[in-house]
């Protein structure tokens, strides 16, 4: 069974739109984009880096794939995985690409299928709608949080009030020369019990 590993940079109020620039992800009259940008350090970009390269397939939403598709198959230099690793994308109004290695999926169920079949685990970059889709229904694994020292106010977010209940291990955590909490968590396989 493969796991279903979500990796988010995230400002401190839980917001993940529109990290990386300032039109990456512009919807509902977000303005601040690109505010992971002048965080950077030796430590984060060791972190991303050692992400970037881990074999792995990546399941992604359908304007986060809407995004990536007009950019990653020409960066490829930066990140050789994405254009070579498989990507699914939960979408019911798209269809066809021309991006290699790309299927598209219509359900959860296409989802458990791919989680209990056989090779590389299965990560998700940005995507909010669809992490809070996976955590409704108890399937994400493990969560990598890469937690900023700012608060936005508004944007996509990535937890809501819909997640299954489950506890997560603290599995590693450091803290960047500028203030980004890195911290790695893996689903308990015991259920969430209140004492």
């Amino acid at each position: 069974m493969r796991k279903i590993i979500v990796l988010a940079m995230m400002s401190l109020d839980g917001v993940i739109q529109c990290p990386g620039g300032q039109e990456e992800d512009t919807s509902n009259g977000f303005k601040y984009g690109g505010w992971a940008m002048g965080y950077n350090d030796e430590i984060s970009g060791a972190e991303v880096k050692k992400e970037l390269e881990q074999p792995a397939a990546y399941l992604l939403g359908r304007k986060t794939f809407d995004i990536w598709e007009n950019y990653w198959p020409e960066h490829g230099d930066f990140w050789p995985g994405i254009n070579s690793g498989t990507k699914y994308v939960l979408s019911t109004t798209r269809k066809k690409t021309n991006w290699e290695n790309t299927e598209f999926i219509e359900s959860l169920e296409d989802i458990s299928k791919i989680k209990n079949s056989m090779g590389a685990d299965i990560q998700i970059w940005g995507s909010s709608k669809l992490v809070q889709l996976l955590f409704k229904h108890n399937l994400v694994d493990e969560i990598h949080l890469k937690i900023y020292p700012l608060m936005l106010g508004e944007g996509k977010k990535l937890f809501d009030n819909g997640a299954f209940p489950a506890e997560f291990t603290l599995t590693e955590s450091k803290t960047t020369t500028k203030g980004i909490i890195l911290a790695n968590y893996n689903k308990t396989a015991s259920p969430l019990t209140i004492s």
